[in-house]
């Protein structure tokens, strides 16, 4: 489905509702009010959420970055007649051009958007239900339409609920690695390149205090945030790409995720990292629930140890490291990137949803629809984007 969803309060709606599970729906504008609906959804039996919707990662991003951008919390929870939270959608609500639009919290940052939901409940949402809980945006937030990107179409073998409504593919795709527990390590990474990397790593292992690193203490991180804080703005000049680690609140939202605990163990976002006496070598950092490993951010030495693949062989500890965990996936962000798809060799179907509340917010969903579906065409064909990127390195000049 390609076109844009529209929602509009209809008599019929709170009835049908009515019928469901879904008794009352309701908008909170900050964290503490949500807090309760939002742990019992995020780890009480049952709850389907991605990690990129935990209550500490999307906090610390509020804090630190979606302030400043003008985001206004808009936090909406449904809730059984026994007043039992079925699901929380965690957007901002933001006005601009005329117009209020609500999306996921997170931004950038967030590789996948999903509301957090009642495991049972989310198998059996109806249209009448996600009517329900949209139209109270509506009412009790003033928001004209719903931009919800980079949805997963499924999550842990259960289907997104917001793909009742019409929908259309996102903008870039997601490469994913399947990992089937308990099974030779070849059927992750071939014996071939494992061969290749053993290699290069002979060169690194000879270094003083060479060593693999899961940050597991505030001097870990520290450490190794402070390395890649410098060592990542030269990386993106030499590519020539903006620094986008600058921009305001980026680096405090991480320094907080990085140290924030999250339920059985770990951080909200966790860093892996090679590393010597004299530096350090590569860093992947990323989101982990206990079946899926997620990355967010890299960076590798810009030293002459650049030249034995250090990013590489740091990525196979970390497939070997979850697979030993009996994590089932890993994604490496958004991308078709060359050395995502060394390890990825599928995708994850993603979706995004542009619902119009009423109608000014028809006509905002249609254009942001078209714009999505434009850029898409773009990157999936080749010479549009080296034109593209042409253009972008001419502008950067």
């Amino acid at each position: 489905m390609t076109m844009a969803a529209a929602i509009e309060s209809r008599p019929a709606m709170q009835a049908a509702a009515s019928a469901s599970r879904l008794a009352r729906v309701q908008v909170f504008q900050t964290f503490d009010a949500a807090k309760t609906a939002w742990d019992i959804l995020e780890s009480g039996p049952g709850s389907l959420s991605t990690p990129y919707q935990r209550f500490a990662f999307v906090s610390s991003w509020q804090q630190h970055v979606g302030n400043a951008l003008g985001q206004e919390p808009c936090i909406v929870v449904g809730y059984d007649a026994h007043q039992q939270p079925l699901c929380l959608f965690p957007l901002g609500a933001k006005s601009d051009g005329g117009f209020r639009s609500a999306r996921f919290l997170g931004g950038k940052h967030s590789t996948f958007n999903m509301a957090l939901w009642d495991r049972d409940f989310a198998a059996h949402v109806t249209e009448a239900d996600l009517d329900a809980i949209f139209d109270a945006a509506r009412s009790q937030s003033g928001v004209d339409i719903l931009a919800l990107v980079q949805q997963p179409q499924t999550w842990l073998g259960v289907r997104n609920p917001v793909m009742i409504l019409p929908w259309q593919q996102a903008v870039n795709d997601c490469p994913l690695m399947t990992i089937v527990p308990d099974t030779s390590p070849d059927t992750r990474i071939s014996n071939s390149f494992r061969r290749r990397l053993k290699g290069k790593e002979r060169k690194l292992q000879g270094l003083p205090g060479y060593r693999y690193v899961l940050a597991r203490s505030e001097s870990d991180v520290k450490r190794l945030l402070d390395a890649f804080f410098i060592v990542k703005p030269q990386r993106m000049a030499a590519q020539k790409l903006p620094n986008v680690f600058a921009d305001p609140g980026i680096e405090d939202f991480i320094r907080t995720a990085c140290l924030t605990p999250v339920a059985g163990g770990g951080y909200a976002i966790d860093i892996h990292a090679l590393e010597c006496d004299s530096e350090m070598i590569a860093m992947y950092a990323g989101v982990a629930d206990g079946h899926r490993f997620s990355m967010m951010f890299n960076t590798y030495t810009v030293s002459e140890h650049a030249k034995y693949s250090p990013g590489q062989i740091l990525m196979r500890e970390i497939i070997d490291y979850y697979a030993s965990q009996k994590y089932t996936s890993l994604d490496l962000g958004i991308g078709s990137d060359e050395y995502k798809l060394l390890f990825c060799k599928g995708d994850e179907p993603i979706f995004d949803s542009f619902i119009a509340l009423n109608a000014k917010g028809r006509m905002a969903a249609l254009a942001m629809s078209s714009l999505a579906n434009a850029k898409r065409f773009v990157k999936q064909t080749p010479a549009l984007m080296k034109m593209a990127g042409a253009v972008r390195s001419a502008i950067q000049r």
